[in-house]
């Protein structure tokens, strides 16, 4: 099975000492966000679990106990984009983060780490032309210690509309523009777009259609193939492998204006003040009405594959 860490939160930028302190207890629990008073509960061992996938904005606080990942397999994405303190309040510096990026990629292993350019969105300050020359020197930067790139274009959560009004849709004349310029940039950085959740008539050399995490792109990250079970996702457009996430929604500590897992900040600081580092919950305790139960749990590793199938790729 795989473990996530990113979709509701970022857990490696804001609680990595919590998330070390599972993995040498042991195992997790996670609260339903769509049934609070219910539990569940995951063993954090390499027996059971294929792979740890790891979304975030800032990987670097995840390095001093990097060694505590040795017995597990792993795959980072990455997100690294162009935009200012205005809209990214509490994320650093995309040259440090690009920094950091490079340390990962040294550390974990080139087809092992993926770059995000996402969400791509309009506004006064970033037009296209904006971020086809960003994406260009972003693409430069990071040659050769990633070999792919995740992009997509803004969704207009309701959440999203509220919190970042200036924001609007790429229309779809300007995503052809973009992604044909980004197709040639990363034709040149060898790397390969995966596009996420986007129209399949953007395809062409150098992009494809085929998710963020998908079954080969996890395959090749950790050499392996998998009989994965058959799991309705939430957005019927994904096929990607997102597995167990072990994340809660409103905790993350970026203040995204663009955040569609943030309802507003009043209530991750509020929520903040409740994660204990040391408890096997990532905010707040079990409680006398809450239920547990075990997760059935189990690899889906088949055979070995061979790493000379994944030089050069």
């Amino acid at each position: 099975m795989i473990i996530n860490t990113g979709n509701r939160t970022d857990i490696p930028a804001c609680y990595s000492t919590w998330f070390y302190n599972r993995i040498k207890e042991g195992y997790v629990l996670v609260r339903n966000p769509y049934a609070p008073s219910q539990i569940t509960k995951y063993v954090l061992h390499p027996e059971v679990v294929d792979a740890i996938v790891f979304c975030t904005k800032n990987p670097a606080p995840m390095f001093p106990g990097f060694t505590s990942l040795s017995a597990y397999e792993t795959f980072w994405s990455v997100t690294i984009t162009p935009y200012g303190k205005d809209i990214e309040p509490y994320v650093p510096d995309m040259r440090q983060v690009m920094r950091s990026f490079q340390k990962l990629s040294e550390m974990a292993c080139v087809r092992k780490v993926s770059w995000r350019y996402d969400p791509v969105f309009i506004t006064e300050s970033c037009p296209v032309d904006f971020h086809i020359r960003q994406f260009q020197k972003m693409a430069q930067t990071l040659k050769g210690y990633t070999k792919q790139c995740v992009v997509s274009f803004l969704d207009l959560y309701e959440k999203t509309k509220r919190n970042f009004p200036k924001a609007r849709t790429v229309a779809w004349q300007e995503q052809l523009e973009l992604i044909t310029a980004m197709a040639g940039i990363a034709a040149e950085n060898e790397m390969q777009i995966h596009l996420c959740c986007e129209s399949g008539s953007l395809v062409r050399d150098h992009v494809d259609a085929d998710g963020c995490l998908s079954k080969e792109i996890l395959e090749q990250a950790i050499g392996c193939k998998l009989t994965v079970p058959k799991k309705k996702t939430a957005r019927d457009a994904c096929a990607c492998l997102l597995g167990a996430d072990i994340g809660a929604y409103n905790t993350c500590g970026h203040g995204c204006l663009y955040c569609y897992a943030n309802e507003d900040r009043q209530t991750v600081l509020h929520n903040m003040k409740c994660h204990d580092p040391h408890a096997p919950l990532l905010i707040g305790s079990v409680r006398e009405t809450d239920t547990i139960r075990e997760a059935e749990q189990k690899s889906w590793k088949e055979n070995q594959l061979n790493i000379f199938d994944f030089l050069g790729t």
